[in-house]
């Protein structure tokens, strides 16, 4: 007898639900290519040029895409996943090509000539090029070995795991939905609190949203805190209450100016502190791998999954290929100095690692550190040029924002088993895409709005206090400072450095002794002093260094979100094993990393973004009206 299908089964691969392509057929690819080119990475390149122009950092486009690209293979059922990602991917990428358009208005600022837009797009293309074969060295040690959270990669992995699987839905639909809408209410309640007063019809809640706004309250921040939990997120606001208090002594020494907040000198050190950690991680992995090199020579090693096979020898000379690229475009279309483009592409391959070891623990990519730190080091090579500084420092930018979200999208295919090849190619169609919107919606704003090429740096310019334009701020203040170098970047530099290897080194001592593992392991006060360790005696560098990229408000919104995940889990093991003592069968219908804080974490962090794509277009619309 024949068993009748469960209702609850993903559509057969070769049968989607209505007109749509079977998967992996031609059509199928090029619908999900349509879709991520023609309207979900305008969506996010819109979003993400108008939040640089207008405040100085974006957010970036992989959970909104991941969202509604779900919404474009749901008839596929379970399979769907892989499809949504890959649109996601491509999405992304053109949103994070599009943000870049502040470089050009950097120019702007610094009286600079502005080159062809076909040389700015094939300069700025070939960097993302780059940045795209970078990233994806680097992940099989940042996402296959050690495993970084990425918190919002896991975000977008739950989200599409849920809307494209019945089962998963069912079980995760009330926490994913229901964060979603609290992420996106809180986007609103700080970003246009006036128009969400008025809807609501509350007047009573202006005062406390607008002390909410004053906190740098965020639900994506407070999100990711409940997606990486307390041991991660507590070490930020460590961090940031240690550079409160050390402000004053720090103003006197003249290491900040008078009003400067810590963050102005505490990126250097934080970026200082991961170099450290980096340098002893790297250097254990190296002697590992020689270990394994010397203990398995001669053997041939087992092939990989399909999905994550990787051509090593093509990917080298992808690499190599678009270096050469760079080198090339930039002497002959941009007039820049070789020998600088070089210095830019080796830094490449030490903050793409550290970035994207940031972002992997604290969902926190520090691109405009690494502009900053660029700069400085080139001009301790003598550079004393702002527009070569520019254009040469564009390239940490742009490839630390690509190849870390290179891998953040590999995060989240290692946790569907996403084929990373497609991903690949998915990746480098948007990075063209972005290059020719990142030119393109650089004029469109500038020409709309003559106010965002006006110099803020150098003085109060009337009508722009709707464009505050921080990142590039930050950038041409960086670069002005190149005929006036500061000392104190070095010293920063160097002790965040110090500091990140005593401690790594400490840690590496303590954690990893037999007696201490034993004493962790033996009793409850073990593994409370063992999180104290983490979150506050001696915490990771890694997580420790978010308190030194943002405010210290902001650390406490992240901190908040670990310690209610921390606290959801201790709840539900005390549960779990009352159940288990009282013979109860469990009810657990969901996979591990897909627990509720994780999912209303997840929600969060969708909703935060949807509330800035809100926020994007009204903001554009409401100006061009204007």
């Amino acid at each position: 007898m024949q068993t009748p299908p469960d209702p609850n089964s993903p559509a057969p691969a070769g049968r989607p639900f209505g007109i749509l392509p079977a998967i992996n057929t031609p059509g199928y690819y090029v619908l999900l290519a349509v879709v991520a080119i023609f309207v979900l990475g305008p969506l996010g390149g819109i979003t993400a040029a108008y939040m640089n122009f207008s405040l100085g950092f974006f957010i970036g486009g992989q959970v909104l895409a991941g969202i509604l690209g779900s919404a474009v293979t749901l008839g596929y059922g379970a399979d769907g996943k892989h499809g949504a990602n890959y649109m996601q991917t491509m999405a992304a990428s053109v949103a994070s090509m599009a943000g870049m358009a502040v470089l050009i208005q950097a120019m702007s600022w610094l009286g600079l000539p502005e080159p062809p837009a076909w040389a700015m797009v094939v300069y700025f293309g070939s960097i993302g090029m780059f940045g795209v074969g970078v990233g994806m060295l680097y992940t099989p040690i940042l996402v296959d070995k050690m495993q970084l959270t990425f918190p919002s990669g896991l975000a977008v992995a739950n989200i599409l795991r849920a809307l494209t699987d019945v089962k998963l839905l069912k079980a995760s639909i009330g926490k994913l939905g229901g964060g979603t809408v609290i992420g996106y209410l809180g986007g609103l309640a700080v970003g246009m609190p006036d128009k969400l007063v008025a809807f609501l019809g509350a007047p009573g809640l202006m005062p406390h949203l607008e002390k909410l706004a004053s906190s740098e309250f965020s639900t994506s921040t407070l999100g990711a805190g409940m997606v990486v939990s307390a041991r991660i997120a507590i070490p930020g606001a460590v961090v940031g209450y240690l550079g409160s208090v050390l402000t004053p002594w720090l103003r006197d020494i003249g290491w900040l100016s008078a009003d400067a907040p810590f963050r102005k000198i505490g990126f250097v050190i934080a970026l200082g502190t991961i170099l450290g950690a980096a340098l002893v991680d790297l250097t254990l992995i190296g002697f590992q791998a020689f270990a394994t090199f010397k203990e398995k020579r001669g053997q041939t090693a087992p092939p990989a999954e399909d999905w994550k096979r990787t051509n090593m020898n093509r990917l080298m000379l992808w690499i190599g290929f678009w270096a050469v690229a760079i080198v090339v475009s930039g002497v002959t279309l941009l007039d820049l100095p070789a020998g600088y483009i070089v210095l830019a592409i080796a830094l490449v391959f030490l903050f793409l690692m550290i970035n994207g070891i940031s972002q992997g623990i604290s969902d926190s990519n520090p691109i405009s550190s690494a502009f900053v730190i660029a700069v400085f080091i080139m001009a301790s090579f003598g550079l004393n040029n702002p527009g070569v500084g520019l254009m040469c420092a564009a390239i940490l930018l742009i490839s630390c924002s690509i190849g870390v979200d290179m891998q953040q999208d590999r995060s989240t295919g290692w946790r569907l088993g996403t084929n990373r090849i497609i991903q690949f190619r998915y990746q480098v169609i948007g990075v063209f895409m972005g290059a020719v919107m990142c030119v393109v919606l650089a004029k469109l704003f500038m020409n709309a709005f003559p106010v965002l090429k006006l110099d803020q740096y150098s003085g109060a310019v009337e009508g722009a206090d709707k464009w505050q334009s921080a990142m590039t701020y930050k950038f041409v203040g960086a670069l002005q400072g190149l005929t006036k170098p500061n000392p104190v970047f070095g010293k920063a530099l160097g002790l965040g450095i110090g500091l990140g290897l005593v401690i790594e080194l400490l840690r590496k001592r303590i954690k990893g002794s037999a007696g201490y593992k034993a004493f962790v392991q033996r009793s409850p006060d073990g593994r409370r002093i063992d999180f104290l360790f983490d979150a506050v005696i001696l915490p990771s560098p890694y997580a420790s260094s978010f308190g030194g990229f943002v405010n210290f408000p902001t650390t406490l919104w992240f901190a908040l979100g670990g310690v209610i995940t921390s606290v959801s889990q201790t709840i539900a093991e005390w549960s779990k094993a009352s159940a288990t003592a009282s013979g109860a069968a469990s009810t657990e219908a969901l996979p591990e990393d897909m627990s509720t804080t994780a999912l209303a974490g997840g929600g969060l962090i969708a909703g935060d973004s949807l509330a800035a794509l809100t926020l994007g277009i009204m903001g554009l619309l409401a100006t061009l009206v204007d």
